[in-house]
């Protein structure tokens, strides 16, 4: 039988508060997230008015840290109107083709 010796590893504190100290806390994240699991929670309650106002207040802390992506999120809004506007214009034609292929048919029928 042999036996394997298992190494024993020094904890080094000063090593580990080093490593935590370099870690910054992000209290923005952590304060929406908490705002937005209260609303969650007030919603579930059935307090829709503090469930409304705790979702407002969680989602502009996270517009908050999350500034670069609003601004990109911003920036591209424009294409995607214009693609909607494009779909909806698409949509119109097609109902306005179905409005005048309905009314050759009535007239066809009703003859």
């Amino acid at each position: 039988m042999t036996v394997v010796p298992l190494s024993k590893k020094e904890y080094d504190v000063n090593r580990r508060m080093k490593s935590h100290e370099s870690e910054e806390t992000n209290w923005t994240q952590i304060a929406a997230g908490g705002s937005l699991l209260a609303a969650g929670l007030f919603l579930l309650t059935g307090q829709r008015k503090a469930g409304f106002v705790a979702a407002a207040a969680g989602a502009t802390l996270v517009a908050l840290d999350q500034q670069e992506v609003i601004a990109r999120v911003w920036n591209s809004l424009p294409f995607y109107v214009e693609r909607a506007q494009g779909l909806l214009n698409q949509v119109q034609d097609s109902v306005e083709e179905l409005a005048y292929q309905r009314e050759r048919l009535h007239k066809v029928i009703h003859r």
